[in-house]
């Protein structure tokens, strides 16, 4: 096996950042342009200290399509590929994107962008323990998801009837892991950016916006 063969993935799924159709739930707080441009920085700060992460390539997997400029240029400037996100809701979309990876990596991580506090050793560590033969590795949210899920193997239990966008996606996922009986470990847990309430935890990642937009 070649080193680049040997090599695993790591995939970013990122929504385009057009205002009015992403961060909605933080609308309120930032307005449709102030959501949208924290989620840009939120894309760029993720790739960024994703792609510091040695023996791994990058992908940036996108929604609703793989041809926004932003997403784009943020893939070329950080040397990710960049594919599309295909299904019908998150668990189907991620399903395909670890079956599609699996065939030729042998591992995968895959980590969203609403996580500003994930740092890029939460990735290596991860990492680590999915050469070292784990079979799945999460990386849990204080919100009671995940911002990271590495895996070794695939099983449609992981994304198949979960209760995405609730404070029960993590101990689904753990229960579902142990009837599988697969070796599993956790990554330092990290705090989600997805509601107003969040932005207090990171005060500096908007200085631009200090106010509610209101109309």
């Amino acid at each position: 096996m070649t080193a680049a063969a040997a090599k695993g993935a790591i995939m970013v799924f990122a929504r385009a950042p057009v205002p009015g159709k992403t961060k909605t739930r933080l609308i309120p707080a930032l307005g449709e342009q102030g959501a949208a441009q924290l989620h840009a920085r939120l894309i760029e700060r993720t790739l960024e200290r994703l792609t510091a992460v040695a023996d791994a390539d990058v992908s940036l997997w996108c929604t609703p399509s793989g041809e926004d400029s932003c997403l784009q240029a943020y893939a070329r400037v950080c040397g990710a590929t960049v594919q599309l996100q295909r299904g019908s809701d998150l668990g189907r979309r991620m399903q395909y994107a670890f079956a599609d990876t699996l065939q030729t990596a042998p591992w995968a991580i895959v980590v969203g962008t609403d996580c500003p506090d994930m740092q890029t050793a939460d990735a290596e560590q991860a990492a680590a323990d999915l050469q070292k033969g784990t079979d799945a590795v999460i990386g849990p949210a204080f919100d009671g998801g995940y911002y990271l899920l590495g895996l070794r193997r695939l099983s449609p239990a992981l994304f198949t009837d979960v209760p995405w966008g609730t404070d029960q996606v993590w101990p689904t996922t753990r229960e579902r892991l142990q009837r599988l009986g697969w070796s599993w470990s956790t990554v330092t847990r990290r705090r989600d950016l997805d509601r107003p309430d969040d932005l207090g935890y990171f005060p500096g990642l908007c200085p631009a916006i200090s106010e509610p937009t209101t109309r």
